[in-house]
């Protein structure tokens, strides 16, 4: 039995990531801080093909024992890790706390290398395995109102790239995905909406982002790029690169702040 291990399972796209592959037939193990939304996760699915863990990605000990329990049940091996917690704070830089900047940069960079660090043993072990981390669209250029979540991003797809060529002689594949906004309750609770997701809105769903996982298991790609408006947006500013900045300009000032209700 394939096996994949996904973090940030407890609610949108590692939910549903870890249903998908679960009716694929795959061991899964859910791994989240809220372990009573995991229950509520696993619920539905298949019997003696899962467990679920209570995970702070931030605690690297804690992540290696996850890691060891999932190397028990596999006898040894992990195919898959999909890097899918994190967190994201919109507003003006001054705004949001030092706090939530720190917490953001904790999650979303030192959570995706105490993930990788922690099941690199597993991964080397397992033919063909794959690293499979959550980047953003806002990885491709920095994002007014979401200056701390952009960085931590662009330091994902840094660090994918540099482990794609590090891992290759290994077999392993690494790999990110960077969609536009996604229909999850990171996005939903946002009590401040940048001018870019009042623009874009929400498109994708999570069950979208968890074929394009599943397809990313399945080939080699160092950066997956789901939805055709981004697809079009990256082919034109291919070609005119000073759009970018131009277009970000234009955005930010479609910025509000309005309760989320």
């Amino acid at each position: 039995m394939q096996s994949i291990l996904v973090t940030g399972a407890a609610s949108g796209i590692g939910k549903a990531t870890a249903r998908f592959f679960a009716e694929k037939g795959w061991y899964v193990a859910l791994c989240d801080l809220n372990i009573e939304a995991l229950h509520i996760a696993a619920r539905d699915l298949p019997a003696d093909q899962w467990d679920i863990f209570e995970l702070d990605v931030t605690d690297f000990t804690r992540f290696q024992e996850v890691v060891n329990h999932v190397s028990s049940r596999t006898s040894g091996r992990l195919d898959v890790l999909f890097n899918c917690a994190g967190i994201m704070r919109m507003g003006p830089f001054e705004e949001v706390s030092i706090e939530d900047h720190h917490l953001t940069t904790d999650i979303n960079i030192n959570g995706v290398i105490n993930g990788v660090y922690a099941a690199l043993p597993l991964l080397k072990e397992t033919p063909e395995s794959r690293i499979i981390t959550m980047s953003s669209a806002a990885a491709f250029y920095g994002v007014p109102d979401l200056a701390g979540y952009s960085a931590s991003k662009f330091a994902v797809r840094g660090l994918t790239e540099a482990l794609s060529l590090e891992l290759e002689p290994y077999g392993i594949v690494v790999t990110d995905l960077m969609p536009l906004y996604v229909d999850t309750p990171m996005i939903s609770s946002q009590k401040y909406q940048a001018g870019t997701l009042r623009y874009f809105g929400t498109r994708l769903t999570p069950d979208d982002i968890a074929k394009v996982v599943w397809e990313a298991t399945r080939e080699k790609r160092v950066h997956w790029i789901p939805g055709l408006t981004l697809k079009a947006l990256k082919f034109i500013t291919r070609f005119f690169p000073f759009a970018e900045r131009r277009a970000m300009r234009a955005l930010s000032k479609q910025k509000t702040k309005e309760l989320v209700t």
